[in-house]
């Protein structure tokens, strides 16, 4: 019999979001799947996980034909309770994520629910996607990325990754004839000039609502950020080590004048 791989998909938009479904569509025809995903959206969740409150799995029958499971805590929960509770002693040959309904370019890789349940997978030794379509439309259409989708599992199945066990990916929201194909890309400096917008509710109590402006400080044609503003797909190789190497040197002298 012929060996299918295993794929495990999860999200942050929640169980019945339209991406989840697309992903599932793709993934099923290239090995078998298992769902684990929030019951609620978890967009913006990061890498949370739930410690004070217990957490529940329920089966659903949502995926005909497949074992698909709604969690009641974060994205990174879902990755958690998969691998240590439903896959037993079978390992997931990749981890993929998504696709999530708006983008996870540049440093929004940071407060994503949907790359931190990629990355939770990644740490866990699993090859992971996050895929990310720059719609924030709950209808959005996601069959003009489902080719490369495709393309981009069966490479890594087939393949694996090398120095890295995790990919963002941002795919424009363009037409199948306007999009250009995968650009390897790094991480765009950029940042979110934010501000809260005040109210106050029919108790008369305040409340505030983050908003604000995401800002790209990189002119590179090397970033994510430039990829899809020319309608290539990014594929940033991400990780977890948070060091900034080419500042250790800098520091060096912080030892030779602290007294011991």
């Amino acid at each position: 019999m012929e060996y299918r791989p295993l794929i495990f998909i999860t999200n942050d938009d929640g169980i019945n979001a339209p991406g989840l479904r697309a992903l599932v569509d793709v993934a099923r025809e290239l090995g078998d799947v298992i769902v684990v995903a929030p019951d609620t959206p978890q967009s913006g969740q990061g890498h949370a996980i739930t410690l004070r409150d217990p957490l529940r799995l329920k089966k659903v029958d949502i995926f005909e034909g497949l074992d698909a499971y709604e969690c009641s805590g974060t994205p990174v929960d879902c990755v958690k309770l998969g691998k240590h509770i439903l896959l037993h002693q079978r390992e997931a040959d990749l981890c993929v994520s998504g696709i999530n309904h708006g983008s996870n370019a540049s440093l929004n890789i940071i407060y994503s629910g949907t790359m931190s349940a990629a990355m939770e997978a990644s740490l866990e030794g699993i090859n992971s996607i996050g895929f990310s379509l720059l719609d924030y439309e709950w209808d959005a259409d996601f069959e003009p990325c489902k080719t490369h989708i495709r393309e981009l599992m069966a490479y890594v199945l087939e393949n694996g990754m090398e120095n890295c066990k995790l990919l963002n990916v941002n795919i424009p929201a363009v037409p199948a004839t306007v999009l250009k194909g995968f650009k390897i890309c790094r991480q765009a400096e950029a940042r979110w000039i934010e501000r809260y917008v005040e109210g106050e509710d029919p108790r008369g109590q305040k409340y505030y609502w983050l908003t604000g402006d995401f800002v790209n400080q990189d002119e590179g044609d090397d970033t994510d950020v430039w990829a899809l503003e020319n309608n290539y797909i990014s594929v940033v190789p991400s990780g977890h080590d948070l060091t900034r190497y080419n500042a250790i040197s800098a520091l060096k002298k912080l030892e030779a004048e602290v007294e011991v």
